[in-house]
């Protein structure tokens, strides 16, 4: 489980002045789930390539595909 501050962090860096504790578990369990959507889809890529390691050429490759 990751902490909640770095996701405090965001909030205010998006201009919250406060925001409750409730929300922000919120916030991390849905980044949670994104980005291990995103790391799955980067995976099955390199694994589709014959790649062992995933780049970061991979996961901006979801990034894209997502929009």
């Amino acid at each position: 489980m990751l902490p909640l501050l770095p996701f405090e962090r965001i909030a205010k860096k998006a201009g919250a002045k406060r925001i409750s504790k409730q929300a922000l578990e919120e916030l991390r369990d849905i980044m949670d789930e994104i980005g291990a959507e995103i790391a799955e889809k980067a995976v099955k890529i390199s694994r589709h390539a014959n790649k062992r390691t995933v780049m970061a050429e991979d996961v901006r490759f979801v990034l894209k595909e997502k929009k």
